[in-house]
């Protein structure tokens, strides 16, 4: 009698060291991006060293590994996957649920992640993280990883979440890449937009074309400062990434359920590969690598089967490196003078009736989306790709005719510069479009310009464009675009904390968006990115 009475004490003992899981309060959830729906219950869930994760499907091994790394990783025990059903964290398949949606439970025994396909689970996973709690007992010392008992149901507003590096103007290396990888997935972003090729570098290993990289990956010196500042670091600047290490990243971000989408840049900004090989260029001249950053005018020589063969070459290799159904060939900026004073351009396109330069770019761009299409792929490019001219603020381009050419149906329209008129255009003739409008979505324009609210209000679908066409904007993409970022402090600086609200933007619809809100909940992160010694803006507003 005495032991079952013992039994029954210990019993509840135990029971009443469960409920002493402590209850939060609403202004101590703070989840960034802000879901749809949160409901907040008594008590919390408080992970052990006793508990399993279950997971059966193949669709969430990706969340399941990534709870598990992370709670192996912060907490002072092991946690392992399992097939019992009785597992205290559960990951479970619910029919009808949007793509990239979840539902979450929390309640003092379990935690349940619902969801219908990886990025869903994921996210789930993302949230997890982002409610956990890490107490300790000044008495005992004894830790506890607490959740908040919630109910939470969510999903993103838009398919296309994107942060763009450009590493073209500067190297930042492998181990900065995976760090920026792992905040854009705990930030719910899920494209990482890597421009890797530009005038100033040539930062991707091709092995048919060695010299691209033993040349155009080196420069002898940096402009400094600003554009035509006649300023130089006085230092020269190189680097590039193997084949092997790219396969590395590319695995590193689908285990963050981000896709990579390599950009190369064509026609223009190709001084780097035309250092390499002379005969890629329009004007025939040996170049070095460029020193100044900026509209550097000699284009690929487009008229060149030679030329054409080569970007072929160089996309079969991409695309055997990168998964992506997009590919990104850049498109913008390009100068015309130089195929204008070509007289082999200009016979080349007398005899194939292409009437004006901007019909030569598209005339060429068609035929590189075609060969993208025939691997399986889709082209992306900036909104120049269109033929308008949407630089008439640059004197070289003033008198640039806009073309006739139709540019190919399936390619998605990246836009960046120009007005509502432009993009309705391209949305009422059926292209998808992501929107990166600099004047709001360049991380490399400084706080003055772009303040933290001003990010924050951002809308990728633009007040005016009709109700028809909100489909075609398939999202955003943040542009961290390196030529005054050389190290790696400076881009966290430019990057953090707008990058937190443009996930939001991506994330949060409009109606279920609150600045304060955002403001409350980043200062949770932004102690994360202390913990991590990111180097974010301390004094944006």
């Amino acid at each position: 009698m005495k032991l079952i009475i013992f039994a029954f004490i210990a019993l509840l003992t135990l029971t009443n060291c469960a409920e002493k899981n402590r209850t939060f309060s609403t202004s101590e959830i703070a989840i960034l991006p802000k879901p749809i729906s949160l409901d907040l219950n008594k008590a919390s869930f408080a992970f052990k060293a006793d508990q399993t994760i279950f997971s059966n499907l193949d669709e969430q091994q990706i969340a399941a590994q990534d709870l598990q790394n992370y709670i192996n990783k912060t907490a002072s025990f092991n946690l392992n996957i399992d097939k019992n059903n009785n597992s205290s964290i559960v990951f479970e398949k619910k029919e009808g649920l949007n793509a990239q949606s979840y539902e979450l439970s929390v309640t003092p025994k379990k935690i349940t992640i619902y969801a219908n396909d990886v990025a869903g689970y994921f996210y789930g996973v993302q949230t997890v993280k982002q409610l956990m709690a890490i107490e300790t007992s000044k008495d005992t010392r004894h830790t506890k990883y607490l959740v908040p008992s919630v109910t939470i149901k969510d999903g993103p507003r838009f398919k296309w979440r994107a942060f763009m590096l450009d590493e073209a103007r500067y190297f930042h290396g492998e181990v900065f890449v995976k760090q920026m990888l792992d905040q854009m997935a705990l930030l719910k972003m899920n494209t990482f937009h890597w421009h890797l090729i530009d005038d100033a570098g040539w930062r991707i290993e091709i092995k048919k074309y060695p010299l691209l990289t033993k040349v155009g990956a080196f420069r002898a010196d940096s402009e400094i400062g600003t554009w035509k500042s006649g300023k130089t670091s006085g230092q020269p600047h190189g680097g590039f990434y193997t084949q092997e290490q790219i396969k590395d990243i590319v695995a590193y971000a689908k285990a963050r359920n981000i896709n990579i989408v390599p950009e190369f840049e064509m026609p223009g900004h190709s001084s780097a590969a035309i250092a390499a090989y002379t005969w890629l260029g329009t004007a025939g001249i040996a170049i070095d690598v460029p020193v100044k950053f900026g509209r550097l005018y000699d284009n690929y020589d487009v008229t060149k089967p030679e030329v054409i063969t080569f970007m072929k070459d160089v996309l079969t290799e991409i695309f055997e490196l990168f998964p992506s159904e997009v590919i990104h060939i850049g498109g913008d900026e390009v100068g015309y003078e130089v195929w204008e004073k070509s007289s082999s351009v200009q016979k080349y396109m007398k005899e194939n009736n292409i009437p004006t330069p901007a019909d030569l770019q598209i005339n060429f761009t068609n035929k590189i989306s075609h060969y993208i299409e025939e691997n399986g792929r889709r082209m992306m490019g900036w909104n120049e790709i269109l033929g308008k001219n949407i630089h008439t603020d640059f004197a070289e381009k003033q008198a640039d005719k806009e073309a006739e050419t139709v540019l190919s149906k399936n390619v998605i329209v990246h836009f960046w510069k120009g007005d509502l008129g432009l993009l309705t255009d391209a949305a009422k003739k059926g292209y998808g479009i992501v929107n990166s409008l600099h004047s709001s979505a360049y991380l490399d324009y400084n706080y003055k310009s772009i303040p933290l609210e001003k990010a924050y209000a951002f809308d990728p679908i633009p007040e005016g464009l009709d109700a028809q066409y909100h489909e075609n904007i398939y999202g955003l993409g943040c542009q961290m675009w390196s030529e005054w970022t050389p190290t790696n402090a400076d881009v966290e600086r430019q990057a953090f904390p707008r990058i937190a609200a443009y996930a939001e933007v991506g994330w949060t619809s409009l109606e279920n968006k609150n600045y304060n809100s955002f403001k409350i909940a980043l200062k949770k992160m932004q102690k994360h990115w202390d913990n991590l010694g990111i180097n974010y803006f301390k004094d944006a507003e």
